[in-house]
């Protein structure tokens, strides 16, 4: 039973910053905030441009549950500026590399695995498909159980393995985000490719286009440090001074 709260982020990369920007979270904000807060790198992405807008960067982060993530936001907003001030440095550098960010909390299905059940499990990817869908009010949790019993079989045939299904929290139940390890490049073109003619995969689709109002499959690859790459949450060893990135 998978009991935690998820933070989501789409974040605007400025400028070639990308791979600065995913050490910079990765390497300098993850060790303190799993320290501080309890908070686990679930993952950290750069998003295939051609696939979707471009430069971007998907985050995601684990927390203790509301309770947790409460606790989280009270130390974030503590202060005057509404930012730990233990890590002014670590803003002002990060403002360098970003430009904005679009954010929601997600509620896990709970079937899905945790970080650290999924680094015990080997999960990886040379690359990852990240669906964000849309399902009429109050549908989402039915929508993942519809994909648990008919898309992971389907899936699975073209070997991805499913990372987390979520759906959004403080919403009318109509979003779900989902993510897939994809162990090769073939792999995720096989899939595409038989969309339409595996008869499970088929069956799925016409499935998922039924019970969705708008549906969007993007690639991604993990920052070097990430846990699905390393299968270890980021430490204090991998950092490097941050006035230097």
């Amino acid at each position: 039973m998978n009991d935690k709260v998820y933070i989501h982020e789409y974040i605007d990369i400025i400028g070639h910053h990308r791979s600065d920007y995913m050490h910079h979270m990765t390497a300098n904000w993850s060790p303190h905030a799993q320290e501080v807060r309890h908070q686990l790198c679930y993952g950290v992405w750069g998003v295939l441009g051609s696939t979707k807008r471009w430069p971007e960067v998907v985050n995601i982060w684990e927390e203790d549950g509301l309770e947790g993530i409460a606790a989280s936001f009270r130390h974030e907003t503590g202060s005057p500026t509404m930012q730990d001030e233990h890590l002014a440095r670590w803003w002002a550098k990060a403002a360098e590399f970003r430009r904005s960010g679009v954010d929601r909390l997600l509620r896990p299905a709970p079937w899905t695995r945790t970080i650290e059940e999924l680094c015990a499990d080997g999960v990886t990817g040379e690359t990852y498909a990240h669906e964000h869908l849309s399902v009429p009010p109050g549908r989402s949790g039915e929508y993942l159980e519809m994909l648990r019993q008919e898309a992971v079989p389907a899936y699975e045939d073209f070997g991805w393995e499913l990372a987390g299904a979520w759906e959004t929290l403080m919403t009318d139940d109509s979003e779900c985000i989902v993510l897939w390890a994809i162990p090769t490049w073939e792999q995720w073109a096989a899939l595409e490719a038989g969309r339409d003619t595996h008869p499970k995969m088929a069956s799925w689709w016409s499935r998922c286009l039924a019970a969705t109002t708008s549906f969007q499959r993007f690639l991604l690859v993990d920052a070097p440090l990430c846990p699905f790459r390393t299968h270890r949450q980021p430490a204090r060893s991998d950092q490097t001074d941050w006035e230097e990135r």
